[in-house]
């Protein structure tokens, strides 16, 4: 049997669990009002909100430190096991939630949450570097990334929605089998890698395979190809490309944490709003995440497909999601009605995913390879420690309901993130071996 197209097939599947993903770790969020009031009835709003905090910190600190670990483990047991192991565990440590008591349990399931739901992304970068030419990779990559839009615009509406009908205790379960589910059809469809795959068709294997080729000019004007660099890990990280990479993820990731984690809580403290009226606001954000991810892999590929190098496709398309983000972090400090200010986060998120799509690229536009995956999981656990510290912030700087100092905060992480694309990652292109 062969399947024309089998690697849209695959990344359909990539961003299937990244919508499950989202879903899993959006639940707490919006039922957080709800499961405060039945656990924490005497404690006050400011209080309620620095457990969350905390829940939330421990999260995300176990989201880097399965970054990490699932960077390599990826590289090891190879993008269809680890896919099954990463979704797997995430889905029981979801459904677990159901028996939690206070902050305690909470924390110990957010944590296992945590670790293996870090084995999306770095799982996900190196799948579309194993399925994808390289001209295809930014589009590839946008979207499996709009999956996290897509999972945010399902997750705040219907889960406020099944709160009508289901405990949160039974949401929670719910939402774990779904993932549970979802590994049928990954294990039968990613039975191999490209090269192997008895389903694909040989002209799209040569297509991916002719595509992923590193080649470099010869003498004469010919394209000849270059020998694959694979540097150790010493190597990788003695390379400033490298933490130019860590840097930029290290500064912009933590913008969309802020958005993931306190857009329900916001409306709730700032607005009023209750988990019914979340349901019909908070979902806005992500439709402009969802649109920016798939502009910026639309653009990107449209820019390489002209003949634009992918230096000038890279930062170009970042460059361009980070000047949308500006101003519009700036313009949260006094956003008005509550209609306005889901459209100013709405377009905060679709600059956000324009330039995230193609920052998380660039591992596999410097390496190729395991490394891929290794640099993967070293720029994802900076960027989760550096959402930790924000998110440890987060109820210091908006007590009151004052959200203002968060969002500048955003607006410097987004200049940081273009510095380090432009000086520390230099001229954007395969990397060759030091001399020696």
């Amino acid at each position: 049997m062969k399947i024309k197209g089998l690697r849209w097939w695959v990344i359909a599947l990539i961003a299937l669990a990244t919508v499950i993903n989202y879903i899993d770790r959006q639940s707490i969020t919006v039922l957080w009002p709800q499961i405060a009031e039945e656990l924490y009835p005497n404690k006050s709003g400011d209080e309620r909100k620095e457990i969350y905090s905390w829940i939330s910190i421990i999260f995300v600190f176990s989201y880097a430190f399965g970054q990490a670990i699932f960077g390599k483990i990826f590289d090891w047991i190879g993008t269809r096991l680890g896919f099954a192991l990463s979704i797997g565990v995430w889905s029981i440590a979801t459904a677990l939630h159901a028996i939690s008591k206070g902050f305690l349990s909470f924390a110990v399931f957010r944590s296992i949450l945590g670790v293996a739901e870090a084995g999306n992304w770095p799982g996900a970068a190196k799948g579309n570097a194993e399925w994808f030419p390289t001209k295809e990779r930014a589009f590839a990559q946008g979207l499996f990334n709009s999956g996290a839009a897509v999972g945010g615009i399902i997750a705040i509406p219907v889960i406020a929605y099944l709160t009508i009908y289901f405990s949160w205790q039974s949401i929670f379960v719910l939402v774990g089998i779904t993932g549970l589910l979802w590994l049928i059809p990954w294990m039968i469809i990613v039975k191999a890698p490209p090269k192997y795959h008895s389903w694909i068709t040989d002209e799209e294997k040569k297509y991916i395979l002719d595509g992923q080729k590193h080649q470099e000019q010869d003498k004469e004007g010919n394209l000849v190809d270059q020998e694959a660099y694979n540097p150790d890990t010493k190597e990788l990280l003695s390379r400033k490309q490298s933490w130019g990479v860590i840097v930029a993820s290290a500064a912009i990731d933590p913008i969309w944490w802020l958005f993931v984690f306190w857009i329900p809580i916001y409306l709730f403290e700032v607005y009023g709003m209750d988990v019914k009226a979340i349901g019909i606001y908070g979902w806005v954000p992500y439709v402009g995440a969802m649109l920016g991810a798939w502009f910026g892999g639309l653009l990107a590929q449209s820019f390489l497909k002209k003949g634009w190098t992918v230096n000038k496709t890279r930062k170009t398309v970042i460059t361009i999601g980070c000047l949308i983000m500006l101003p519009s972090l700036l313009a949260m400090a006094n956003p008005g009605a509550p209609v306005m200010a889901v459209i100013i986060m709405a377009i905060i998120l679709f600059g956000f995913q324009t330039a995230i799509g193609n920052v998380q690229t660039l591992p596999s536009d410097f390496f190729s390879g395991k490394t891929v995956g290794t640099l993967s999981g070293f720029s994802g656990m900076a960027a989760k420690l550096a959402a930790v510290g924000l998110t440890y912030l987060v109820p210091i700087l908006t007590k009151g309901g004052n959200y203002t100092p968060a969002f500048i905060i955003g607006a410097v992480l987004a200049i940081l993130a273009l510095i380090s694309v432009w000086v520390l990652c230099g001229k954007i292109e395969p990397l060759k071996a030091k001399i020696q």
